[in-house]
């Protein structure tokens, strides 16, 4: 058995800066075959960087305060999950989600990711402007040094970095 106070679990926030508060609960008590994350969100910050889908895992989100706004697929329909609500996002579903910059109050909510404690990198896909292109495009979605993510262009191959 495993057991940590959410407020013990150190900050890991998001590289490209989306959030403040990220803490990795799945790391902290060593699970192999789900991932948990806590997030306490102000207006304007989101869960990720924007809208991706893990091939791998299922996620799910529930709201325990506060009202989330999702975009899912690629037409980016627009969701909202208020508090003691739970969303749940298929392998392979894009998503996106966070706290609209108008929002009178911030979100707190529980992260979870299965299976797997961390999604496989190879199998992750993120919606990106393609600057080759000039348009929206998947990008195959690779973390690299300094906390950056290296993304490559599924249409035409353009790579760049954030």
């Amino acid at each position: 058995m495993e057991h940590v106070a959410i407020e013990a679990v150190d900050d890991a926030a998001n590289p490209l800066a989306e959030h403040e508060v990220r803490k990795p609960v799945s790391r902290a008590l060593g699970t192999d075959h789900l991932a948990m994350n806590y997030f306490d969100l102000s207006p304007g910050e989101s869960f990720s960087g924007g809208l991706h889908a893990h091939h791998d895992q299922e996620e799910v989100f529930y709201v325990v305060s506060g009202t989330a706004r999702f975009e899912v697929g690629r037409d980016r329909e627009s969701v909202t999950v208020g508090p003691d609500e739970v969303v749940r996002f298929a392998p392979g579903e894009f998503q996106t989600g966070g706290v609209p910059a108008a929002a009178d109050e911030g979100v707190v909510a529980i992260a979870l990711g299965a299976p797997g404690a961390s999604h496989d990198w190879d199998a992750l896909d993120s919606v990106v402007y393609c600057r080759e292109c000039e348009a929206e495009h998947v990008h195959e979605t690779r973390p690299v040094e300094d906390g950056q993510f290296r993304f490559t262009c599924t249409g035409c191959g353009y790579e760049f970095a954030l």
